[in-house]
C-alpha cells in the first residue's frame, strides 16, 4: 500500500472515529503533498512523501521551541501532538550506532578523507537514512569522523 493511500484510508478511519487532532494532522500532511504534487505536476511517490514528512517534523519541532520559549504551552502541545501523528509515517528511525557504521562504510566506499569530501559521503548517504535520522546532526558526525 502506497504511503499516499494509507494517509486516505487513516483520514477516514480518523473520521469516523471522531479523532479531531489525528484527523487535523493527517489533513496538514495530505495538504502539504497536494500542494507538492500542484507545484511541480508530478504524482509523489514514497520518497517524496517521506522527504516532506521530514521537514513538516523539522518545522514542528522548530515550532515547539519557539513556543517554549515564547511560554505558550498550549501551542506546543499542539504542534506536539502534530508531530506525533507525522512521526508515525516516517520509517523506524536508527540507532546511533547504525547510523555510525552507515558513516563508515559511506567513508570506505567514497574514499573520503578530509572535510572537503563531506559532499560525497552525503550523497552516498542521503538515499539510505532519507527520514531516518537527522540531517543536521549526520553531517555533524561527519565532519567530525572525518577531520579526526
Amino acid at each position: 500500500m502506497s504511503l499516499k493511500l494509507q494517509l486516505t484510508d487513516d483520514m477516514k478511519a480518523a473520521m469516523r472515529a471522531h479523532d479531531k487532532g489525528r484527523l487535523g494532522a493527517i489533513r496538514l500532511i495530505l495538504a502539504a503533498v497536494k500542494q507538492q504534487e500542484v507545484d511541480t505536476r508530478l504524482e509523489q511517490s514514497d520518497s517524496d512523501i517521506i522527504t516532506i514528512l521530514t521537514k513538516m517534523v523539522k518545522q514542528r519541532r522548530d515550532s515547539i521551541s519557539q513556543f517554549t520559549a515564547a511560554n505558550r504551552m498550549d501551542l506546543v502541545a499542539q504542534e506536539q501532538a502534530e508531530l506525533e501523528v507525522i512521526q508515525t509515517y516516517l520509517p523506524q528511525a536508527l540507532t546511533e550506532a547504525e547510523v555510525a557504521t552507515l558513516i563508515s562504510q559511506a567513508i570506505q566506499e567514497t574514499g573520503a578523507a578530509t572535510a572537503q569530501d563531506m559532499g560525497k559521503v552525503m550523497n552516498w548517504l542521503k538515499p539510505k537514512v532519507q527520514g531516518r535520522t537527522d540531517m543536521g546532526k549526520l553531517s555533524g558526525l561527519i565532519k567530525a569522523q572525518l577531520s579526526a
